[in-house]
């Protein structure tokens, strides 16, 4: 199946999906959770859930390129994720690499640009290499912001963000009187990405998970009760039309 086929459509959706043109998030970031949910409901092994969760994924990517939606973050594997059974780890591994691998050229052709984000010391080689070669390939492209989050923990690059402001005090390269919100986030993983407007969780769960703890201190959120595999286009567009209902004050009246 090609990434994009019919899936993709055109600028014209928007208005047969009853989508205004005004006030789409720029930046979208995305919990999917509920595959182990979804295959054991159908009395299917949970790799078949992961493997229903792509398809998911395909039309999401498509549905951002359409509403000209320019960065879309999403939680693949969680820091936490490795103390998953070792056979579900291999298989997700196993199919990160596959799917990137089939699905870059038509990346590339559609200008999406991929980024890793994630602690990637203790990435597996390989892993590691078809993303790298992914992002080397798409660095150019502009017209969708992909971040997959792999082997990712807010907490822990929060940590990391502050070794780096410590190490850069104590060489001189930055004064402790310096330090604010900007200079912190310009340490984040994140540093050169905005600041999501919508964050969605699938599935029914009501929690973060150690997701853009920092990042997400003014986005919208948004929970769904559909398990990820079943979120297809429809689901993503009625969250984006609940974003659009709703007024966004920063703290402001």
């Amino acid at each position: 199946m090609n990434f994009f086929s019919s899936i993709f459509t055109s600028r014209k959706s928007i208005v047969k999906d009853n989508i205004s043109g005004k006030n789409i998030p720029g930046h979208v970031a995305i919990i999917m959770d509920g595959n182990g949910r979804w295959a054991a409901k159908r009395n299917l092994p949970r790799s078949a859930g992961h493997k229903a969760g792509v398809e998911s994924l395909r039309e999401i990517i498509a549905a951002c390129i359409d509403l000209k939606i320019k960065h879309l973050t999403v939680y693949s594997l969680s820091s936490e994720n490795w103390k998953r059974p070792k056979k579900e780890i291999k298989f997700l591994l196993n199919l990160f690499i596959v799917t990137l691998k089939n699905e870059l050229k038509l990346l590339e052709s559609y200008g999406v640009r991929l980024r890793l984000i994630g602690d990637r010391a203790s990435i597996p080689p390989e892993i590691l290499k078809t993303y790298e070669d992914a992002e080397s390939k798409t660095a150019g492209n502009k017209v969708l912001n992909f971040n997959i989050a792999l082997n990712y923990g807010s907490r822990q690059e929060i940590t990391g963000a502050v070794r780096k402001i410590c190490r850069d005090v104590e060489e001189g390269r930055l004064k402790y009187s310096d330090i604010d919100t900007d200079i912190f986030s310009k340490h984040l993983l994140t540093w050169d990405i905005p600041d999501p407007d919508l964050l969605i969780r699938t599935s029914g769960e009501y929690r973060i998970s150690n997701f853009l703890l920092w990042q997400i201190s003014y986005t919208e959120l948004y929970f769904s009760r559909v398990l990820w595999p079943d979120f297809k286009r429809n689901y993503f567009l009625k969250a984006i039309k609940e974003y659009q209902k709703r007024h966004r004050r920063f703290g402001k009246v």
